[in-house]
């Protein structure tokens, strides 16, 4: 019996999960939401990773940060002023790479 009992509640959750509310008919009005709360927003992320153009050098096997300093360097040194500053002050593999970057493009 209690195998039975047991397929009936398996089943039942089963068909819940599938249940579907029917959308507002059009001439409805909206049902009324809560404003959202307004929160001081936390300290800005830092900006995620994008593989920047490719430098005149061969940068495989080095951090994807690394690169992306690197790239950020080389833009640089070619005139337009590229630098994360917060990734460049906590992130040394950028920082590195950025150092690199502006020593290998300057021109010279």
């Amino acid at each position: 019996m209690s195998l039975i009992r047991f397929a009936s509640v398996l089943l039942f959750a089963a068909l819940a999960g599938c249940a579907t509310v029917a959308p507002p008919s059009p001439g409805a009005p909206a049902a009324p939401t809560a404003a959202p709360a307004t929160a001081p927003s936390p300290a800005p992320a830092p900006k995620p990773y994008v593989e920047p153009p490719p430098p005149p050098v061969n940068l495989q096997g080095f951090p994807p940060t690394y690169r992306l300093g690197f790239g950020d360097g080389c833009a640089t040194a070619r005139g337009t002023e590229q630098k994360d500053t917060a990734r460049f002050v906590a992130d040394g593999n950028y920082r590195t790479g950025w150092q690199d970057g502006v020593a290998q493009c300057r021109k010279k």
